[in-house]
């Protein structure tokens, strides 16, 4: 950006969540010299693209957790928001703290099942130890089902396989196609060619009818999976890869009429509320026509970043249009497959980009800090 800001007391920006948005608007503001508070429930940010690795090889869930209060110093405050005053212009913590904004952003991500999500609110150490138990329950159990077959349950299975060729894979899924529905039908055809070289057994069409009574995560031998459909699946271990649900409940009760029906927040071109120049939503809790990725929520911190800077300078806003889709799966380390602006690319570039770190180097850069060894 340009030349330093002149700021008067009154600019302070409050950022609702450290995901893959909010970490990154939350840098780019501190590169700018702009104030800001970031809240987040827990104190480390979780880059969750690798977590399903992290799940199964035995050290990697250390890459994976980046301390907010290293990198953001008072600028960070551990707490869960549950209220927000768009008339005071202030957001409210369970503790009854009001941290007063005069800018706003919104980037509360969504939730979903353990291991691609992690949703308990512990310190960074036991979120790693929560992932080291899951490696070595994995390692005791011959047989595991994946259940869900988005692009969170295939790249789960070929991490499985990956690292654990002897072991029996299965993935059911309630679809014909596996992975996203905006994919290439080249690149949702590859990734079941790649499951089925690396000996997934795939289920598909299929919907489990007894996961109510089934512990996932968690060996347990000749556990009896049931489909609708009849088919009995003997495992040792149950993964659930299943949808991920929009974080709404800091802002449901302030701008239900706001929301799209999935609880994601209606946002313009510029990327704010609906009805407000000084509140933006970034990430998965902005509802755009694109698919909820760490890559999106990364271009939304920019743009929203950028247009606070511009408002302060008196500037023109940046606008946001969702582009042709980029898209990598990472199926193991040694393969994948993907589309970039709308094009197929293969193992190569997507084991070259994603597959070998899955990011995590880029994300220990965001944050300013060296990623352990």
């Amino acid at each position: 950006m340009g030349s330093r800001l002149s700021l008067d007391d009154s600019v302070r920006v409050v950022v609702v969540g450290g995901g893959f948005g909010g970490a990154a608007a939350a840098s780019l503001l501190q590169s700018w010299a702009i104030p800001f508070v970031l809240v987040d429930v827990r104190d480390a940010f979780h880059h969750n693209v690798a977590g399903l690795r992290a799940a199964v090889q035995s050290g990697f869930a250390k890459k994976t957790f980046i301390s907010y209060s290293v990198t953001f110093g008072d600028s960070f405050r551990q707490g869960k928001v549950v209220g927000i005053d768009p008339v005071r212009q202030q957001v409210l913590l369970s503790d009854g703290e009001e941290l007063h904004y005069s800018h706003l952003i919104l980037a509360t991500g969504s939730d979903g099942p353990f291991p691609g999500k992690f949703n308990k609110v512990i310190d960074m150490e036991s979120a790693i130890q929560t992932y080291e138990d899951m490696v070595k329950e994995i390692e005791k159990s011959e047989r595991i089902l994946v259940v869900g077959g988005g692009a969170a349950g295939v790249e789960m299975a070929a991490e499985i396989k990956t690292e654990y060729p002897a072991k029996e894979v299965t993935l059911i899924h309630s679809q014909i196609a596996l992975a996203d529905v905006e994919l290439l039908d080249s690149v949702r055809q590859e990734v079941k060619e790649i499951l089925l070289r690396k000996g997934v057994r795939l289920l598909l069409s299929e919907r489990v009818s007894n996961l109510e009574s089934l512990t996932p995560n968690r060996f347990q031998k000749d556990m009896v999976v049931r489909t609708e459909k009849g088919t009995e699946v003997v495992v040792d271990m149950v993964v659930l890869c299943t949808g991920i649900k929009i974080n709404d409940s800091a802002y449901a009760a302030a701008f239900g009429d706001k929301m799209a029906s999935n609880g994601a927040l209606k946002v313009n071109e510029h990327l704010q509320l609906e009805g407000y120049e000084n509140i933006y939503a970034i990430g998965d809790c902005a509802d755009l026509k694109e698919p909820k990725m760490a890559y999106h929520a990364g271009l939304h911190a920019n743009i929203a970043a950028t247009n606070i800077y511009n408002s302060l300078a008196h500037k023109p806003l940046k606008t946001y249009k969702p582009g042709s889709l980029t898209f990598l799966l990472s199926m193991g380390r040694n393969d994948g497959v993907g589309q970039v602006n709308g094009y197929y690319v293969g193992r190569l570039l997507v084991t070259t980009a994603k597959s070998r770190d899955l990011f995590v180097s880029k994300s220990w850069k965001t944050m300013g800090q060296a990623m352990p060894s």
